[in-house]
């Protein structure tokens, strides 16, 4: 009895062996087969265990660093406009800007037929110092050429730029020499200024020109404030226009220096960021001089945030176009791997507590990156009574109406300068033909040029030159055909535009800056606000109520003997 026991429990035994095997080969099938992905189905593991069953069982080989490039940008994309991913390559070039300096050789170049022409060289840089001069081709770098197909913006910044100490070799074509001249040079730190033009408008009126908020704005700003405060300056004008925003931190030094202690410059708050205020300690020493605040709708961001504390705060005039309207707060997280995400963690609120936000549909990009071009056709550069309020109405601190949901409007409009404006115009700005005409006559001319070093001097040689009919004859042999009518009626606007990249061509931004500030109608339009001494916002006056108009329309019935 005892030998036959095992007999009787084997046939059980193997059908538990089976009944196990046939579970395990299932859970092993599913797990290995692509075929059911329930068991890797939750939450943040999904992305990582797809990357991974297609790295391991895709019909063909796929790059999954490429992979992900192109699949986090589009995540970040659904959830707002100013979430976005830079790739480790792209990192330092979109950092460049804000950083104090980047390392390179010192020129700044524009790329006409294949070919880097260098349009201006950094004073006092390694390109200059090492004989480098503006008008120079360059035609090779390190011993090999650099011309054709293969010169791009991106490729040529990656061959000069380097890290500091670093040489580089580049041969040259110069004007009047048939020979290639090679300079080997040092990379060097080159200062990146955020603000272009500092100098006075008239006898009384400072004027800064910022193109960003960067590192080292705030130390740029006082030394431009002390520069002027030596030509005796009583009022200022602060010129944001095309300024596309930049550090919180830096804008929120500069606003310090313009108002009383204790005053709110702007808060952040988010879903999982508290609310952070900023505000002002009274350690400015510009806190009472007469100040006007100039905007456009390529003001964003900082600007924005600089604007708004001016003008809830009634500290100064906001004059221009109603600003871009960028309120929302990005945190820089960094990658492994050198690549970072910008991720929208809060908004941005001015003292009143508006946002300045303009709407946006999450995961569709497309309306609001052509809400400028809608602003346009819709006619609000053009008539202030064009401009749509969405946002509610919030008060200055002495009781002026503001409105949140969509930038910063301004409390005087100027309208965009339209008299003269045609198709022609219009084509031959776009096409870039002007900036072409600009540099190829600065070439051509360069020695007569060089001798002048003043703005105005160079201007008035200009005017004389006949550049309109001249530009004419060379768009139209590059394909932008003659139209003299129009031609006639935008004399004015295409002599204006060519005559000032001349000018920033041969001197310098700041040059260019004065130039097309002279018949420039905002900046007019801030003179006269300090000629009226209206640069501090007055006190709404109440609505007289019913019954006072009610008497007032009775006494002048008496007084006109009715």
């Amino acid at each position: 009895m005892r030998q036959n026991r095992p007999n009787r429990l084997t046939p059980m035994l193997m059908a538990i062996c089976v009944i196990v095997g046939v579970v395990i080969g299932t859970f092993y099938a599913n797990h290995f087969s692509g075929n059911r992905l329930n068991i890797i189905n939750s939450g943040s593991n999904r992305l990582n265990n797809l990357l991974h069953i297609i790295d391991d069982q895709y019909v063909d080989d796929v790059n999954i660093d490429s992979l992900v490039d192109m699949a986090i940008p589009q995540i970040l994309s659904d959830l707002d406009p100013h979430s976005v991913y830079i790739s480790a390559e792209d990192v330092q070039r979109t950092q460049d800007d804000l950083k104090g300096s980047f390392s390179g050789i010192g020129v700044e170049f524009v790329i006409r037929q294949d070919t880097i022409h260098v349009q201006n060289v950094v004073k006092n840089g390694p390109a200059q110092q090492a004989g480098v001069l503006a008008g120079d081709k360059i035609v090779s770098v390190d011993g090999k050429p650099f011309v054709g197909k293969v010169v791009t913006n991106e490729e040529a910044m990656r061959r000069l730029k380097g890290q500091k100490g670093t040489k580089v070799k580049i041969g040259v074509m110069r004007y009047g020499s048939k020979a290639v001249k090679y300079f080997t040079i040092t990379r060097a730190d080159i200062p990146q200024k955020s603000i272009s033009a500092v100098y006075m408008l008239d006898e009384n009126t400072g004027y800064i020109k910022i193109k960003n908020f960067g590192e080292n704005t705030y130390a740029e700003l006082l030394v431009a404030l002390a520069e002027l405060s030596q030509e005796g300056f009583a009022n200022l004008v602060i010129d944001l226009r095309d300024n596309t925003g930049g550090y919180l931190e830096s804008a929120v030094q500069m606003i310090n220096e313009f108002l009383p202690k204790n005053k709110l410059i702007v808060y952040t708050e988010g879903r999982k960021s508290p609310r952070q205020e900023f505000r002002s300690d009274g350690s400015g020493s510009y806190q009472s001089i007469p100040l006007v605040v100039l905007i456009n709708e390529a003001s964003a961001s900082a600007s924005e945030i600089f604007a708004g504390a001016i003008q809830d705060n009634d500290r100064g005039t906001i004059i221009g176009r109603r600003s871009f309207g960028k309120g929302l707060v990005q945190k820089q997280m960094e990658f492994p791997d050198g690549s970072i995400i910008r991720l929208t963690t809060a908004r941005y609120y001015t003292p009143s507590g508006r946002c300045i936000q303009k709407p946006y549909t999450a995961g569709d990009n497309v309306d609001y990156e052509e809400d400028l071009l809608a602003r346009y056709q819709h006619g609000e550069f053009f008539s202030q009574d064009s401009i749509k309020h969405t946002g509610p109405a919030y008060h200055t601190g002495i009781g002026r109406t503001v409105y949140g949901g969509g930038g910063i409007t301004p409390d005087i409009f100027v309208p965009e300068d339209t008299i003269g404006m045609t198709s022609y115009l219009k084509e031959a700005s776009m096409s870039g033909l002007i900036l072409q005409f600009a540099f190829v006559y600065t070439d051509d001319n360069r020695i007569k040029l060089n001798s002048y070093k003043e703005m105005m001097e160079l201007a008035d040689y200009l005017k004389k030159q006949n550049l309109v009919d001249k530009f004419a004859t060379f768009a139209n042999k590059n394909g932008l055909q003659r139209r003299n009518l129009m031609i006639k009626k935008s004399h004015r606007l295409l002599d204006r535009y060519i005559n000032s990249r001349i000018i920033y061509n041969i001197l310098d931004e700041k040059a260019w800056t004065q130039y097309i500030n002279g018949d420039d109608k905002v900046i007019d339009a801030a003179l006269n606000v300090f000629k009226n001494n209206a640069a501090f916002p007055k006190k709404p006056q109440p609505a007289p109520k019913a019954a006072t108009k009610k008497a007032a329309a009775k006494g002048k019935k008496l007084h006109n003997g009715k």
